[in-house]
């Protein structure tokens, strides 16, 4: 299955297509560039043969120090159609840098989209309502960012001499 949704990615969507790096995972993936996600991910929900169907997940890495670009984008598509099989598709991108949305797509990405959004600041393009999820409004920061204080901002009393 793997080899022919590859064959079907560099026929159709290789100006999309970024080299894969050795990662640990028993999932196959492909990295795209940011304006690759929408188109790649409707042309293999609406594949005949493919259905990837399901957002089975969406979540974010900020690898801060470890490589760049700093950010990357996850997705985990499933196929029903194919005994439920699972896709990896990664997103690098860069400090302030957009995300197309993928709520036209998978109605299920709009919450994911908003917590990535509120927690580690990685704003999505195009989202119908892109604000905080889970911190207050007047919150400051995105706390799953590897460089937010572990003590939180402004908070020095927390911090013993």
């Amino acid at each position: 299955m793997k080899e022919k949704i590859q064959n079907y990615l560099e026929s159709q969507f290789s100006v999309f297509l970024l080299p894969n790096r050795e990662i640990n995972t028993n999932l196959p993936f492909f990295t795209l560039k940011p304006e690759g996600i929408v188109p790649v991910c409707s042309a293999l929900k609406d594949h005949p043969e493919f259905g990837f169907t399901f957002l089975n997940d969406l979540t974010s890495i900020d690898w801060l120090g470890k490589r760049e670009p700093r950010f990357e984008v996850i997705y985990i598509l499933k196929s029903p159609n194919q005994k439920h099989f699972r896709l990896q598709l990664r997103v690098p991108i860069e400090e302030g840098e957009a995300v197309p949305s993928l709520v036209s797509v998978y109605v299920g990405a709009n919450w994911p989209e908003r917590e990535i959004f509120d927690l580690m600041g990685i704003p999505f393009s195009a989202h119908p309502r892109l604000e905080r999820l889970i911190m207050p409004d007047n919150f400051v920061g995105h706390p799953l960012r590897k460089d937010y204080p572990l003590e939180g901002p402004g908070q020095d009393y927390l911090i013993q001499d």
